[in-house]
């Protein structure tokens, strides 16, 4: 008997306390009055009166239809409330929006700004905006027809298996079998719409191009289909559970299809800019090309993650700013390589040299073989190969020898102090002419004259310019010229001075001075001149 009692007063208890738990309408803060919305209108315990005391200002009715209206749109939207995020503070401002700060809190601010609640006179409720557009809202969320489908769907397709309802599957059969169609015929539409464009605007007739269309066509493709299938899924009027999954499983399709057709897009970019650049002389826009495409791959897998990070509810301007801070910290940890990154793009902006040039870069001698993201090749005469940075390269003196005109050839033929007059002067127009005669020099520009008494001989300045810019062509050009020269001093019997120092004698008994017997007759002079040009 006594157990019989202990029990019955222990069920007695539970039921008191059951009952003194019971949820009541709550509109004291943001967390209570969408807690009261939401708890009211579940199927275990609906009651839509209830719930309709969260909204302010309209009667019974109105406030029913708008408050089942706004949890329709947000399960609509897969847009899933975050209980644990909710302030719960009676006094809440929001300190986010801009302009006058107000008691107001925006559950899903960058989705559906529309949908807030707000303070009026002492209570939570949900805000005038939203009851005055929550039709406009619903209209946008479920595509046309939504109610017509409700009303016709017998009884038995509201039968459940796995949770989901029989007319429900049959809906998401339809959409595949459209989905599929509709993809078959837009890939062909977009690759025939690509062609046309490739054939009356970009006018380039490499057979890759057709390669990368065809990869962009498929995804781009999808991309409208997963578009079309966002809009259209609210019509199946799944739970929000399942239409979380759906619609955040499109968005992130999304994403990675948004991601694959940039890239290919930044493929076709690059490979028309190989096109255009193949018919310029310049060789360092070809080098500027493995660079830009790099650089345009970071930024659209950069946005890509971005995008990816919103999609799972990271909020955007969180992440730009830390990007942004995290971005300034590896500055400056790094400032030699944004030097040289900088360096890069002055290089690429003035040009002062070329791929193939023959420069002179802070003593470094030698043919520029690559421009880099952080240094550039320079390779000298004896095959050394010397990187240096491109910081520095936009700052120091360059010396082009790749943009001169001509290469420039200037020595000094120094003759023996006792040659006589006439033969420096055949001498010297004997080398005029054989610089005229050469293909190899620039006729109209050179200077054969002399100049001047060195320390041990008569000095001849020889200045002249070769044609070829090209520097083993430049050697021998110079072989050639010389041995001419050699020739002729030769044929005339000029002799070459070397340091030396000549005594005197000619006051000692019976000595004379050395005779070198120089042939400076007239005739024969201009014999030899004249074989030149023959």
């Amino acid at each position: 008997m006594t157990k019989k009692l202990y029990f019955l007063f222990i069920l007695f208890t539970t039921v008191v306390f059951a009952q003194n738990d019971e949820v009541k309408v709550d509109l004291s803060s943001p967390y209570k009055t969408i807690y009261t919305h939401l708890y009211f209108l579940q199927p275990d315990s609906f009651d839509a009166k209830k719930a309709a005391a969260t909204i302010y200002g309209e009667n019974q009715e109105k406030s029913e239809e708008i408050s089942i209206k706004i949890k329709q749109v947000l399960d609509g939207k897969g847009l899933r409330v975050d209980m644990e995020s909710l302030p719960t503070e009676a006094n809440y401002k929001d300190t986010l929006s801009s302009g006058i700060v107000k008691n107001k809190y925006i559950l899903f601010p960058e989705v559906m700004p529309e949908i807030y609640v707000e303070k009026i006179a002492g209570k939570w409720y949900y805000g005038r905006e939203t009851n005055l557009k929550i039709d406009a809202l619903y209209k946008s969320v479920f595509p046309p027809g939504t109610e017509f489908i409700k009303r016709i769907i017998p009884n038995i397709g509201h039968k459940k298996f796995l949770g989901i309802e029989l007319w429900q599957y049959l809906g998401m059969a339809i959409f595949i079998t459209i989905a599929t169609l509709l993809f078959w015929l837009l890939n062909r539409l977009i690759i025939f719409v690509l062609q046309r464009l490739e054939s009356l605007f970009i006018k380039f007739s490499h057979d890759s191009l057709s390669t990368f269309f065809a990869k962009l066509a498929r995804p781009s493709s999808l991309l409208i289909i997963f578009y079309i299938l966002e809009v259209y899924i609210p019509m199946l009027q799944f739970g929000i559970d399942i239409n979380s999954f759906l619609i955040k499983g499109l968005e992130i399709a999304q994403t990675v299809l948004w991601i694959y057709v940039f890239l290919q897009i930044v493929n076709v970019l690059i490979e028309v800019y190989l096109s255009y650049t193949a018919k310029t002389e310049s060789k360092l826009d070809d080098q500027l090309a493995p660079i830009l495409s790099r650089l345009m791959r970071i930024l659209v897998v950069f946005l890509g993650v971005l995008k990816m990070l919103t999609v799972f509810g990271v909020n955007t301007s969180t992440v730009i700013a830390g990007a942004s801070i995290g971005g300034l910290a590896v500055a400056l940890a790094s400032q030699d390589t944004v030097k040289n990154l900088i360096g890069t793009f002055m290089i690429f902006l003035d040009k002062p040299f070329q791929i193939g040039d023959w420069i002179d870069g802070g003593g470094v001698v030698g043919t520029v073989e690559e421009v880099g993201f952080r240094s550039s090749k320079i390779r000298a005469a004896d095959t050394s190969l010397y990187y240096i940075p491109n910081s520095k390269l936009s700052e120091i003196v360059i010396n082009n020898f790749g943009l001169r005109l001509f290469r420039r050839y200037n020595t000094t033929l120094g003759i023996r102090y006792d040659t006589p007059p006439e033969l420096i002067e055949a001498f010297t127009e004997g080398v005029r002419r054989i610089i005229k005669k050469s293909p190899l020099t620039v006729a109209e520009k050179y200077n054969v004259e002399f100049v001047g008494y060195g320390d041990s001989s008569l000095n001849i300045m020889v200045n002249m310019y070769f044609e070829s810019l090209d520097w083993n062509k430049e050697q021998s050009s110079k072989h050639a010229l010389n041995m001419e020269i050699l020739k002729l001093a030769a044929a005339l019997g000029v002799e070459f001075a070397f340091p030396s120092q000549t005594l005197m004698i000619e006051q000692f008994p019976d000595k004379t001075t050395i005779d070198m017997n120089y042939n400076v007759d007239k005739e024969q002079l201009k014999n030899v001149i004249d074989r030149i040009d023959k």
